[in-house]
């Protein structure tokens, strides 16, 4: 499974964007999506995430602003993230861990594995 996170942007602070991560596969279900961040000079956090039965859980400097939806089959998981800040700078990564997906074929892999997508740039600056 390969994804593609895209949505980043400039955008002036109190400004929105709305991120999608792209599914190479049909992907049905997965126990696990989420939006992590890596700030230039720190390392790789948590923003939020969500389980199959719809959980959400959200990093103290997200909550209130940020909102993980799941999607379609070709979009698992989305971020909507409103009244950004500058420290909201970074580049954005989607993940899905342990997908159930419908092949070519229209057979169902449930896959362990653990997937993330190419990063996608957020810059908030006036």
């Amino acid at each position: 499974v390969q994804l593609q996170a895209s949505g980043g942007g400039l955008v002036q602070p109190g400004g929105s964007l709305r991120l999608s991560c792209t599914a190479s596969k049909t992907i049905l279900n997965f126990v696990s999506g989420g939006w992590y961040r890596r700030a230039p000079g720190k390392e790789r956090e948590l923003v939020a995430s969500i389980s199959s039965g719809g959980y959400r859980n959200y990093a103290d400097s997200a909550n209130g602003r940020f909102t993980i939806s799941r999607g379609d089959a070709k979009n698992p998981v989305n971020l909507q993230i409103n009244s950004l800040k500058p420290e909201d700078t970074a580049v954005y990564y989607c993940n899905v861990g342990k997908p159930t997906y419908q092949t070519d074929r229209g057979d169902l892999v449930a896959d362990g594995g653990d997937y993330w997508g190419q990063g996608t740039k957020v810059t908030v600056s006036s």
